[in-house]
């Protein structure tokens, strides 16, 4: 775990140390917001012992919404995470989709305990949610080392051409698709990338699923998770919390705290 200890000059790891100084008196999972609408420095919509979730305003690539979900870890790429990090994966999505509906609350789906929408809601189906792939990069966003997901409401109508490149098919990966292909890679749950139904997907109504591995005999192989125990993990096992899951309610401005 040491190796991906906060890395000096990092932005990301700045961003996550400050929601952490700020949160350092209360319990993670924490929902606050901070810094003025207009302003460029980072409007920190959630965290908890894992992720740390702001809304991108300095260079948004969507008028309806952009928000980054950092992992609190100084974590280089998704290609450092393995099949146990499966219920970390899905809470990044869970997350995202809340968060995003934050935004437009009177468009806000439902979501269930499994972080599936029960209810999906025009704007909904326009969310986009996943990672930029290297070489390519967000120009305009350039962190590269630091692995953190981009969530935003399409179309992505304040991107230019260049831009475009890191959000197109040759740069981004789907986290519906990172999801359901290390399932494949790991289990017999054959949950295809091309799934026409990906919102209820039924294998999605376990989050855990294809995060262990063993032999035959019962011995476990899965590998160490990244994921730092707290209640994330009791809400991927029995559901979100009252206190601990952001609503678009819990996400309103109820602390202005200057970053």
């Amino acid at each position: 775990m040491t190796s991906f200890a906060p890395k000096s000059g990092c932005p990301l790891c700045g961003i996550v140390a400050n929601a952490a100084s700020l949160a350092e008196n209360s319990p993670p999972p924490l929902s606050f917001s901070s810094g003025p609408p207009n302003s460029s420095q980072p409007e920190i919509l959630w965290r908890d012992n894992n992720l740390t979730a702001y809304v991108e305003r300095a260079n948004p690539v969507s008028s309806k919404g952009h928000i980054i979900i950092a992992f609190n870890l100084h974590v280089p790429s998704i290609y450092a995470l393995s099949s146990s990090d499966l219920p970390l994966l899905v809470s990044v999505r869970k997350h995202a989709m809340h968060l995003l509906s934050s935004l437009s609350p009177s468009n806000s789906p439902m979501l269930a305990d499994n972080g599936q929408s029960s209810v999906i809601s025009d704007e909904s189906k326009s969310y986009r949610i996943g990672f930029i792939t290297g070489p390519f990069k967000d120009n305009k966003i350039p962190v590269t080392d630091h692995l953190h997901a981009h969530a935003y409401v399409a179309p992505a109508d304040l991107l230019g051409w260049w831009r475009g490149v890191a959000y197109g098919p040759l740069a981004w990966y789907s986290i519906d698709d990172l999801i359901a292909e290390v399932r494949e890679s790991v289990s017999n749950n054959r949950v295809k990338s091309g799934y026409q139904n990906r919102s209820n997907a039924p294998i999605d109504n376990v989050p855990e699923a294809g995060a262990r591995s063993g032999t035959a005999n019962g011995i476990e192989t899965s590998e160490p998770t990244l994921a730092q125990s707290d209640s994330y993990q009791a809400e991927e096992q029995h559901g979100p919390s009252s206190e601990g899951s952001p609503t678009p309610a819990s996400l309103g401005p109820t602390t202005s705290i200057p970053l």
